[in-house]
Order: C-alpha cells, then sequence, then structure tokens
C-alpha cells in the first residue's frame, strides 16, 4: 500500500515538487529527475520490477531504471523533483482517480512507493500505428499520490458518461482508464494536407477526468528548432557582411 506524503509546489513556469517525508518513508521517480535531497534521504536505483520490466521502459523510450528515495534517518527530510520543460506539476491522487491512470510516457514525474509503473499499450490497431505521442502511455495504479508534468497550462475536462472530446495527440496527458481511448483519422483532403493538426488525433469517450496540456514538448521543440533555423541564416548574413563576403565588406574592403 502506498504512504499518503506530504508535499510542496514551487515555481510558475518551471515549477518543481519538494517532498516531505518521514522516517521510513520512500517515493520514487523517473531517473534523473532528481532535483535535491536532504540528509537521511538513501538513493537506490533498480529495475522496479526486474530485468523484463526495464527492458520494456528502455525499449520505448523510457529510462531503463527508477530510483526509490527513502528517508532512512530520524526527524523529517525533504527531496525535490524538477519539471524538464516549462509548464505545471498536477498532483493525482490516484485512490480518489480509482486507483490506476493512463499517461504520456514523458508526462510522469514522481509518485509515493508502492504505485505500480507499467508500460500500457493502446488496445486498438490504429491507436498502435498512428497514435504519434499518443501511443506509448504510463499505467500509474495504486492508492497513493503521484504527480505528473504537463507543458504550458493545464486544462482539467470531466467526461460524462458518453460524451466525446477530440484532442491533438500530442495535447494529451492523461486520464482515467474508463475513459474509451483510440486514434482517429482527420478526415478531408484539404484538413489533412493543410490543416496543420497532423493527419490523426485522439478520440476520448467518458466517462473520466481527462488532463490537457496546451503546449506540447513536440510542439515547443518544432518551434526551437525553427528558430535556431532562421536565426542560424540571420548569423550568416551578418558573418558574410562583417567578415567582408557581404556588401558591407566589399564597401569596407574598397571593393578588392
Amino acid at each position: 500500500m502506498a504512504h499518503e506524503i506530504d508535499y510542496q509546489i514551487l515555481g510558475d513556469d518551471l515549477q518543481a515538487v519538494v517532498v516531505e517525508l518521514d522516517p521510513g518513508e520512500a517515493v520514487q521517480a523517473e531517473a534523473g529527475a532528481m532535483l535535491y535531497m536532504e540528509n537521511g534521504i538513501e538513493m537506490n536505483t533498480g529495475t522496479d520490477g526486474g530485468i523484463f520490466k526495464g527492458l520494456k521502459r528502455a525499449v520505448t523510450g523510457e529510462s531503463f531504471f527508477i530510483t526509490t528515495f527513502k528517508h532512512g534517518g530520524a526527524g523529517k527530510s525533504h527531496v525535490a523533483f524538477a519539471a524538464p520543460y516549462p509548464g505545471r506539476i498536477i498532483p493525482l491522487d490516484m485512490k480518489a482517480l480509482g486507483g490506476s491512470l493512463l499517461c504520456q510516457k514523458d508526462a510522469f514525474l514522481c509518485c509515493a512507493y508502492g504505485i505500480d509503473i507499467t508500460i500500457a499499450f493502446t488496445k486498438r490497431l490504429g491507436a498502435g500505428m498512428f497514435g504519434g505521442e499518443g501511443f506509448i502511455l504510463q499505467r500509474l495504479a495504486g492508492d497513493g499520490l503521484a504527480f505528473a508534468h504537463a507543458g504550458g497550462a493545464i486544462i482539467v475536462k470531466d467526461l460524462a458518461h458518453g460524451e466525446q472530446l477530440r484532442v491533438d495527440t500530442g495535447c494529451l496527458v492523461a486520464f482515467q482508464e474508463s475513459v474509451d481511448y483510440d486514434i482517429k483519422f482527420v478526415g478531408g483532403f484539404k484538413n489533412a494536407l493543410f490543416g496543420g493538426e497532423g493527419l490523426f488525433f485522439a478520440s476520448l469517450t467518458g466517462p473520466g477526468r481527462v488532463y490537457l496540456q496546451t503546449l506540447p514538448l513536440s510542439r515547443l521543440s518544432d518551434r526551437i528548432l525553427s528558430a535556431r533555423g532562421g536565426n542560424r541564416d540571420e548569423h550568416r548574413g551578418v558573418g558574410g557582411l562583417v567578415g567582408g563576403k557581404g556588401l558591407l565588406g566589399d564597401l569596407l574592403s574598397g571593393g578588392k
């Protein structure tokens, strides 16, 4: 059974969660998520369920290891985990959410010790072949607290029975297992070619809670790469002018 833990979320756009541990309490996190840990915290990195479980995570692009942070001293101590990019950290009460949750493989940050973390593949062929970011999902199961990270702002939608929501696959952070999930083709020649939203979207049907993010990491990285390419051209122009290869260089060198 997972322990109840006390926590504090710090920051605005680049957040961190600080978890308070009593003696004997522990949390687990993806390898590399730790920001700092105080005296008395013991760190143990392992596969959390055997080599096969670790290999399954590694094949899907996740870390092979899960790290456990346990308070082995006296009094209270703290361990903090940082968000990997701008956005929000979402506290998830697993018991209130029905004991299980499916989330994007990059969304999980940390959780109370005892929550089971596994890779969950979507059931339908369409979701498997065309889901993009929505294809590989992590399943969190247990009754303690878990923390996920979302890019940008968080939108929470509570879907009624039969209520449907169509979402860009990258904007989907997490959802209850009661929500039916599938991948659908956008449809329409112009929509597919010029819509700018990709060829497929996630179709979610209630009942259940859905967590969305306004800035998926894929969109952020695309914008950064695009801006970097533009800046490279600008730098080349400046370099050409100053270095004597452009018009200004010719003027400064007397046309030689």
